[in-house]
């Protein structure tokens, strides 16, 4: 049986508030976790469990006292993730004991939404693809839904247009339903395209505003577009990002990056388990990802589930998937293996 440790650490009123969550909900969930025991007597914290576990919980708790400090609200994914990081969930060589990672990730401010939030990478890959973004030309963000792929592509890009390091964002999309047949759109053509394209004008209102965008789209500076659009054009300065890549086709996507000229920039992003292609058609992100591995100035950057920032649920539902078509692709091969060496 392991032996029995007590950790104290002093904690103010002020970091009380605001790493205990409502109703005590993120200590509960440590204490769980790491099956501890943690009980508050007059500002100071007693950890109670097998050493191990009282020093991961004490780390935890240490490092969620830093983001306060910081001025950083603290989240519940905050707190899973802290978690998953000491439990040794998400593989971090760089770090010594995963120690100050968040602090790390939280001091790295991409920029401002129009209300003054801070938007800045949540996860050590979220960090990774945003330091990629910066360094190389043309980046692949894959990864489950909730990962921030588009979102912080989307940050990146209106920083980079209005510190002028590029001349316009050109956003674009292919336009397929996601799995069901939308009919007879009326409007103008805008009108029609609009429905494929409004996860990019989200963001934008909410980093930019309204009417700085209306503003832009009007001068041409800023571009939504479905990708067949882009077709014969070449793309000089430019901030451009493909988004829903995964639903292009091997010729859509051979058209879209013999588009890219001087001084422009490319995130690419795609999930490759949520395709709206026919069954029979190859996806132009799967080819992509075989064809271009190892060329300079092109990164590949795969999100994990560990790294959706979406509501937790999210993060148990792309993990459920992910072993459940694990299981299934090796249940798959199991069968193959199995009628061949009956042959």
């Amino acid at each position: 049986m392991s032996e029995i440790t007590e950790l104290r650490l002093a904690l103010s009123a002020d970091d009380e508030r605001n790493i205990f969550g409502e109703n005590d909900s993120y200590i509960r969930k440590i204490e769980n976790s790491l099956h501890v025991e943690i009980i508050d007597r007059n500002g100071e914290l007693h950890i109670i469990g097998d050493k191990e576990g009282a020093q991961k919980a004490s780390g935890i708790i240490r490092e969620l006292v830093q983001l306060s400090r910081r001025g950083s609200s603290i989240e519940e994914q905050s707190v899973d993730y802290a978690i998953s990081l000491k439990e040794d969930k998400v593989k971090t060589p760089e770090y010594k004991d995963n120690d100050n990672i968040l602090v790390d990730i939280d001091r790295d401010v991409i920029c401002h939404t129009i209300s003054g939030k801070p938007i800045k990478p949540k996860t050590l890959g979220q960090k990774k693809y945003i330091d990629a973004i910066r360094n190389k030309m043309i980046v692949f963000g894959l990864g489950p839904a909730g990962t921030g792929k588009t979102y912080l592509a989307m940050a990146m890009a209106i920083t980079a247009f209005q510190r002028d390091e590029v001349s316009r964002i050109i956003l674009t999309r292919p336009a397929i339903e996601a799995g069901e047949k939308l009919g007879f759109l009326p409007g103008d053509l805008q009108s029609k395209v609009d429905p494929y394209l409004r996860p990019l004008y989200d963001a934008l209102y909410q980093i930019m505003g309204t009417e700085n965008f209306i503003k832009n789209m009007e001068k041409g500076l800023i571009e939504v577009a479905p990708l067949a659009y882009m077709r014969g054009r070449t793309l000089d300065n430019a901030f451009i990002i493909l988004d829903e890549a995964q639903n292009t086709t091997p010729a859509q996507m051979k058209m879209f990056l013999t588009r890219i000229g001087f001084g422009s920039k490319v995130i690419i992003t795609g999930d490759a388990t949520q395709k709206d292609l026919s069954p029979d058609t190859v996806s132009g992100l799967d080819v992509a990802s075989k064809v271009l591995k190892g060329i300079d100035d092109i990164a590949f950057c795969t999100l994990t589930s560990s790294d959706v920032v979406r509501h937790p649920l999210v993060q148990k539902i792309v993990k459920a998937y992910e072993d459940f078509e694990k299981k299934d692709a090796n249940k798959r091969k199991t069968k193959s293996i199995r009628k061949m060496e009956r042959k």
